[in-house]
């Protein structure tokens, strides 16, 4: 027959005593594992007397003192030891779509990495189409256990989307759970004994589409005659293949952000949810810091040119009219060029961001150490930087051809040495 676990567990730590509560003692579960070794000190203040036991028998009567207390709250509708808000799943997830009352956005500020508009712009998405509604949202936050997480995971999998397609094993679906997994995780960053549904769940898997790069010699065939027909084209193209920069990037660039001297490019800013409507809102870098961009040669001539027609304007990648091109302008236009320059992609999928995978597996080929791109792209974490070289063909390629020349400079030593013996 198992053992039944005592109500209260007390033991001497150093000077000072330490308890631990179980269910035995009347308490639910979830109040229980947030009284888990926990020192007397941290009694709530209205047992501020029990704080400092001198004995064991003490310790218990004060831990007992404590099971009343926490009774008397169940029973008024709040025994957590912690006080945060008696929170629904759904009031809670609906703090992170603004950016006001988001839990993230104090820690993201205070790590000087500014909440992105366009996250909180996903997560209200996320919310107002595939969660708000949901049985799961009407559940208390400190009630749910594993079986509502997996029941709620069940649902939105055969939900329909748009297309007729469930969600199940879709961007969307992977970003839902992600979405939900981390407001959980915050929820017990304030509430340390609560216990997360989510930690014996493994998170998602999901493999987005790959974006593939240019070669070299692809690369400069762009730049051919004939290809880029204007210097607008021309200065764009150059920003992209030539510095790196994003799209949002590059036409929130000013003329103070270039270095004639040094020559650089401090990137400092990008529009915000730039391939939508909401374009119009400066803010910083994808990766929050500013960073320094390659200014070559062919960019600097294309942007003085640009000025010479148009005039210098507050934003240096606008129309003489003043506005800027809308994000769908450089896809179209891409598309364009490859085709005028004779590339053939033979299956791969080149779009507009396919330039900083060009210009990073490029750089790789040539032997720049991955920190310096790494630095030059802006990525806050190398496994990103890693992401963009497609140089692993090429590498292999490498490595075949000197296996050759070693078989071929191996049987010419052979001949040498026959000849000799002979």
């Amino acid at each position: 027959m198992a053992r039944i676990a005592e109500p209260i567990i007390v033991h001497k730590r150093g000077k000072n005593f330490q308890f631990t509560l179980n269910s035995t003692c009347g308490l639910p579960q979830r109040v229980c594992a947030e009284w888990r070794r926990r020192s007397f000190t941290t009694l709530p203040d209205e047992l501020f007397n029990y704080r400092n036991p001198q004995s064991k028998s003490e310790a218990k009567a004060n831990a007992q003192a404590l099971i009343a207390f926490l009774k008397k709250k169940l029973a008024e509708g709040g025994a957590r030891r912690i006080k945060t808000e008696d929170i629904t799943v759904g009031g809670w997830l609906e703090k992170f779509t603004v950016m006001d009352t988001s839990p993230r956005t104090g820690i993201n500020v205070s790590r000087n990495r500014p909440y992105s508009i366009g996250t909180i712009e996903n997560y209200r998405c996320f919310f107002d189409l595939h969660i708000k509604g949901d049985p799961f949202t009407e559940l208390k936050m400190a009630e749910v256990e594993e079986e509502d997480v997996l029941e709620f995971t069940s649902r939105i999998s055969v939900k329909k989307l748009a297309d007729g397609r469930q969600m199940g094993g879709t961007r969307a679906f992977f970003g839902v759970l992600v979405f939900v997994r981390m407001a959980f995780k915050n929820y017990h960053r304030n509430n340390r004994g609560w216990i997360n549904p989510f930690q014996c769940i493994d998170p998602p898997s999901y493999t987005s589409k790959t974006r593939d790069a240019l070669t070299e010699d692809e690369v400069v065939k762009l730049f051919g005659p004939g290809v880029l027909k204007t210097t607008f084209d021309l200065a764009v193209c150059a920003a992209m293949f030539l510095s790196g920069l994003r799209m949002a990037e590059i036409f929130a660039l000013r003329p103070e952000c270039l270095d004639w001297h040094t020559p650089k490019i401090r990137v400092k800013n990008a529009w915000q949810c730039y391939s939508k409507k909401k374009k119009m809102i400066l803010g910083p870098t994808k990766s929050k810091r500013d960073r320094d961009a390659p200014f070559d040669p062919i960019l600097q001539e294309a942007i003085k040119k640009l000025w010479e027609i148009n005039g210098k304007q507050e934003f240096i990648f606008c129309r003489k009219s003043g506005k800027l091109p809308s994000s769908s302008w450089i896809s179209r236009n891409l598309r364009l060029w490859i085709g005028q320059a004779g590339i053939e992609l033979g299956g791969r999928n080149i779009v507009p961001h396919s330039s900083r995978h060009s210009l990073a597996s490029i750089l790789e080929e040539k032997g720049i150490p991955l920190r310096h791109i790494q630095e030059l792209l802006g990525h806050y974490d190398l496994k990103t930087t890693i992401g963009y070289l497609h140089t692993a063909g090429g590498t292999i390629r490498k490595i075949g051809q000197k296996i050759t020349e070693a078989r071929e400079h191996k049987v010419e030593t052979e001949k040498v040495a026959e000849f000799k013996i002979s």
